[in-house]
């Protein structure tokens, strides 16, 4: 794993932020809105300590979406539409960053995806071991 503070950011680098604390747990949502998201089978998250995230640039720049029935509010960067995570929408307490958005190693990985009911016909699950939830993780 790389030194804390982790650092990460967007495509164009408008976003930068830093981590404080090594995110415990990682795993793959195939849901629907995800996908959607993406434009692939599934998104890989890091779930992370939301009070240790700082951003150090263009915090201006994060739009958030969510979805009309609910669920946790979408980030990405206004500029570039690099995803970034979510956070709740209520308080504005980030719960989880993308994968792609650090830098270098989060030093943790997957274990689990959730959603697998819902999972793209078009991209078998591959049989990697990891548990898996038919929606989300308990």
């Amino acid at each position: 794993m790389s030194e804390l503070p982790l650092t990460g950011g967007c495509l164009c680098g408008g976003v930068r932020f830093e981590l404080g604390a090594a995110p415990q747990v990682a795993g793959y949502c195939h849901c629907t809105r995800c996908q959607g998201r993406t434009g692939s089978a599934a998104s890989a998250q890091a779930f992370v300590d939301g009070g240790a995230l700082r951003f150090v640039a263009g915090e201006a720049f994060v739009r958030g979406w969510r979805h009309p029935d609910g669920g946790m509010e979408k980030c990405f960067c206004r500029e570039c539409g690099a995803h970034l995570g979510s956070r709740d929408p209520d308080t504005g307490v980030w719960r989880a960053l993308r994968m792609s958005a650090f830098d270098g190693d989060p030093g943790v990985r997957p274990s689990f995806r959730a959603f697998v009911a819902y999972a793209a016909p078009w991209e078998p699950i591959p049989d990697d071991g990891l548990e898996r939830f038919d929606d989300a993780r308990a």
